[in-house]
């Protein structure tokens, strides 16, 4: 691990709260959806845990979801709250607000061209995932930017998570996700500079033990569509 320096950032990257959306395996993307009762009280513990943390500085995503998950935190750090639209979710296009059953049916050639889980591939009217990545990292540097020598709250979204794991671990941007990025998990990584954003580290990865008692969460894997019959069209 390296050490905290002047010039690096130090950002706690945190998927926002439960969803009904989550619950129902649906593609959330941009749509705004709001918390459900479990996704407020892993806010609220998230809060708590965050209490006493050394945090300068909070940034979210400007979806409803992630904001109604940072309130907490904000409250109980006594700082303002920054959103932009640049840490939002992937854009799924016409697959938004679709489960994958539903998807399958409406848009079989997006669907089965979507599980090729290929970078330059994205749902029609959607972005593609270097073209998200590209968003996200820009994003996290320009952060890191604006406050180094610093520890940033940034609360976002797990396809988010999924980026900066795969540049961490330099898995490369094709293939189906393979990190666990539980709900109002805490994820801890360091920019040492933020012209080389790709160089990150993780210090910290799906720590859930303030959510501990609340029953297991709804897990998005894409892994379990590739076991599926291809759907012929």
């Amino acid at each position: 691990m390296t050490t905290s320096t002047p010039s690096s950032t130090d950002l706690i990257l945190i998927r926002h709260g439960e969803t009904d959306w989550n619950r129902e395996l649906r593609f959330q993307g941009h749509i705004d959806v709001p918390l459900n009762d479990m996704g407020h009280e892993q806010a609220r513990r998230l809060g708590l845990r965050m209490k006493g943390e050394s945090v300068q500085h909070i940034v979210c995503s400007d979806l409803l979801r992630t904001q109604q998950t940072t309130a907490p935190s904000a409250q109980q750090l006594g700082l303002p709250v920054q959103t932009t639209v640049t840490l939002r979710e992937q854009n799924f296009g016409v697959a938004e607000g679709m489960r994958a059953e539903e998807i399958q049916a409406r848009h079989p050639r997006a669907w089965e061209d979507w599980l090729q889980f290929k970078a330059d591939r994205g749902m029609p009217g959607g972005e593609s995932t270097r073209e998200f990545h590209a968003r996200v990292m820009a994003a996290l540097a320009a952060i890191a930017r604006q406050h180094r020598g610093q520890t940033v709250l940034v609360v976002t979204h797990g396809g988010v998570l999924d980026m900066v794991w795969r540049t961490v671990r330099g898995l490369g941007l094709d293939g189906p996700r393979q990190s666990d990025i539980p709900n109002a998990g805490i994820n801890r990584v360091r920019m040492a500079d933020p012209a080389r954003p790709e160089a990150l580290e993780i210090l910290q990865w799906a720590d859930t033990a303030h959510l501990q008692g609340l029953g297991p969460q709804p897990t998005y894997d894409q892994r379990r569509h590739l076991d599926r019959p291809a759907t012929k069209s």
